[in-house]
């Protein structure tokens, strides 16, 4: 039986022309959820809602929504929402296709999200780079303005809701969201020491809650349809559907949108199979960030991935033939790593610089058999020791290449040269998406929307 998708929040992407228009949105049914809840319910009906769908934070971490707002105090004020929208993981772009093409199903989720915590104002933490979906962002928030959607009494109630878009600069670390409050306060964007956590202590020393794009853009969908709707799909603990980000070498890279819990073979075939046939060789579960695997046959969700020494991360799935050369692989990762490190701790920043070095030198056929030691070495003096995760995820990255593939390593020492033919020891290529890529989003599969000017 043919594999087939679960569209939820990338249903309208798909289904119809225009998506990010106001009239279009509205007509399919937009901005009703945000209206029962604000003139219906209560801020604390609204909390225990979300807790009871189980919903989980779709941006890395994986952390129960409803809980994550509950930390919130309830008798400080004023309170803030921030969008992290900064969505620099490598292979990860389904937050900026859902931004592009459907910016009001994030605006009516935000709406939602901040009348359950008693936040009057939001700010959108945008990535820099994302040009188009910042434009239709704006003219979406403007529109909502006009309809009274937004601003003093929305849906003519008492609620007041105001929100800001901000263009980032984009630096990966800003994906951190201490990190990214401080960049958003004017400072150069460097993780905070936690705690006192945001939900406490955030934006502007108030409290603050911090979600991603994805998980926001789920809300009115749990609050049209119902909690036992949204929990017919994954798991008891990880329920719901997730969209996954897929490249590297297969036939159709794309956003696809599935039950938690979906075999991670049933989403290569989804993509197409591998490119041109070739055989399986490894695959990046959760973006960069993640250790690799080496079977297909696993759950995606955030248990089983965790269990199998890996994580489900941001989603972006990046899967690797036979032509590629872990070295090459390794040192594609410990480059971006160094290029993104704030320079804020030892270990990070001297860490990501020397596994470069020594990559570098085992890539160009310089390598020392005590390398592959000193690299291991490397990677667990900086896991558990850094001021943030960029640190201990480089070392997942390295550690893991080295040691589900140390016969590439060694081939590499032996031979003195990349047994890979030239042209084939990336996976950053016309189908694949590597480091400098990130957010791009692919050309046109079954898997994206329809909208040529969001891939342009």
């Amino acid at each position: 039986m043919a594999v087939s998708q679960a569209l939820v929040v990338r249903k309208r992407l798909v289904e119809v022309d225009e998506p990010w228009k106001l009239d279009i949105y509205e007509n399919t049914g937009g901005y009703a959820a945000a209206r029962e809840v604000v003139t219906t319910s209560s801020p604390e009906d609204t909390l225990e809602e979300v807790k009871a769908s189980g919903l989980r934070g779709r941006g890395g971490a994986g952390f129960p929504t409803g809980m994550k707002w509950s930390f919130v105090p309830k008798d400080i004020f004023p309170k803030y929402l921030v969008i992290n929208h900064d969505e620099g993981e490598p292979g990860t772009f389904k937050d900026r296709e859902m931004f592009e093409l459907d910016p009001h199903q994030l605006l009516e989720g935000m709406i939602i999200a901040a009348f359950a915590v008693g936040a009057s104002k939001a700010f959108i933490y945008c990535r820099g780079e994302f040009a188009l979906g910042s434009r239709r962002m704006d003219q979406a928030i403007r529109s909502a303005y006009e309809k009274g959607y937004l601003g003093s009494g929305i849906f003519g109630s008492s609620f007041d809701f105001d929100v800001v878009l901000h263009r980032g600069g984009g630096a990966y670390i800003c994906g951190e969201e201490s990190a990214l409050l401080d960049s958003l306060e004017g400072h150069r964007g460097q993780p905070r020491l936690k705690p006192p956590f945001p939900a406490v202590k955030g934006l502007y020393g108030q409290p603050t809650v911090v979600n991603n794009t994805e998980t926001l853009s789920t809300l009115p969908h749990i609050f049209n349809h119902g909690i036992d709707w949204f929990r017919k799909w994954g798991s008891e603990k990880s329920p719901g559907v997730k969209v996954f980000s897929v490249s590297g070498h297969v036939n159709k890279p794309g956003n696809y949108e599935v039950p938690l819990g979906t075999k991670l073979s049933d989403v290569l075939e989804l993509a197409g199979g591998m490119l041109d046939g070739n055989a399986f060789k490894a695959v990046i579960p959760g973006g960069i960030s993640a250790p690799l695997l080496t079977t297909t046959d696993i759950a995606m969700d955030f248990e089983t991935l965790q269990a199998a020494g890996t994580m489900l991360g941001s989603g972006g799935i990046v899967f690797m033939d036979h032509t590629t050369c872990m070295v090459r692989n390794a040192l594609i990762a410990a480059e971006f790593y160094e290029h993104e490190s704030c320079g804020k701790c030892t270990p990070c920043r001297e860490g990501t610089w020397w596994q470069v070095k020594v990559l570098e030198r085992i890539e160009h056929g310089e390598g020392r058999q005590e390398d592959l030691d000193l690299l291991l070495d490397m990677c667990e003096q900086m896991d558990g020791r850094c001021f943030c995760p960029l640190g201990d995820t480089a070392a997942w990255a390295v550690r893991s290449n080295l040691q589900l593939f140390r016969e590439d390593f060694q081939a590499h020492i032996d031979e003195g040269r990349c047994t890979y033919e030239t042209d084939h020891r990336t996976l950053v290529g016309a189908r694949a998406m590597g480091p400098g890529d990130a957010g791009v989003t692919p050309q046109p599969s079954e898997g994206i929307g329809s909208d040529s000017e969001a891939r342009s």
